[in-house]
């Protein structure tokens, strides 16, 4: 896949591989466990490597490919700045840190995994993503209002995983193309 990042004015590339690879491994740390909202505001508005618009874009293409959201969209915009050494540094800065804090996790977790507070901090963990990642979609409602669409899609998808407990693959293999055949049409149309 050859990602292409679109012209902006305003929109600024990563200085040089280090640049791409110290920029991903800080964004990685800052929020262990719950990244994308800080990538959102690294990556757009911080360092605006990317358009609010071009961010959705390929968060939305690295939901569908396999593996982790994040790295997907790492090597997506590693490699449309500097090629498949820009993926390489991008995917790098992204494991480096929390392969070596994992490990030091997993050493001192078999240490502690007994205690009760251990549970509480675990729990208190699970709110504050819950909560950066419902601040990240309310960031993005007023890029999605230029999608007329996009609510009814969400209130589909949300009734049919959510409600009716439908398996999420059947039902992002069902809507996802539909979804595209009927933006394809309405583009055609105007």
């Amino acid at each position: 896949m050859n990602i292409t990042l679109s012209p902006s004015v305003e929109r600024r590339t990563p200085r040089d591989l280090r640049d791409l690879f110290w920029s991903f491994n800080r964004l990685t740390l800052s929020g262990f466990g719950g990244v994308l909202p800080f990538a959102q505001r690294v990556l757009v508005d911080e360092k605006q490597w990317l358009s609010q618009q071009e961010f959705i874009n390929l968060l939305s293409i690295s939901q569908v490919l396999p593996g982790p959201n994040l790295i997907n969209l790492a090597l997506m915009v590693g490699q449309g700045s500097f090629g498949w050494r820009g993926a390489l540094a991008a995917l790098a800065g992204m494991l480096a840190a929390p392969l070596v804090i994992v490990l030091f996790i997993a050493v001192g977790y078999s240490a502690w995994a007994t205690v009760p507070l251990m549970h509480d901090v675990l729990r208190g963990m699970e709110l504050v993503t819950a909560g950066l990642v419902i601040a990240m979609a309310l960031r993005l409602v007023p890029v999605l209002r230029l999608a007329r669409t996009a609510p009814l899609w969400a209130a589909v998808a949300f009734i049919s995983v959510g409600l009716l407990r439908w398996q999420l693959l059947g039902v992002m293999l069902a809507l996802g193309p539909l979804a595209v055949l009927i933006a394809r049409y309405r583009r055609q149309a105007s």
